[in-house]
């Protein structure tokens, strides 16, 4: 959620953040992403492999969107990411 949340208001403040700020919250959440994907897709991961799978996709996706964000400077992108990890969160959750 926290990853979330730095997203949004890079979101909601894109005109007046600096390049340094969009790229701290979007390194913050592409490390939070590599730490879920390696963890669940481990060896020692006992999640069944299909979520293993799915984690790994959205993993990929989420990686792909943050390069283009960050080389088109384009903030529309950034809601899907924030809809993902709020997701992902609330699951985490339960």
């Amino acid at each position: 959620m926290k990853a979330a949340a730095r997203l949004q208001l890079i979101k909601d403040e894109w005109a007046n953040s600096s390049l340094a700020e969009k790229d701290d919250a979007l390194v913050y959440n592409r490390k939070l992403w590599t730490i879920l994907v390696t963890s669940a897709t481990s060896a020692e991961s006992e999640l069944p492999q299909e979520i293993k799978n799915n984690i790994a996709t959205l993993g990929l996706f989420v990686f792909k969107q943050t390069i283009t964000i960050m080389s088109t400077d384009d903030e529309t992108k950034l809601g899907t990411i924030i809809n993902i990890n709020r997701s992902i969160a609330e699951g985490l959750r339960s």
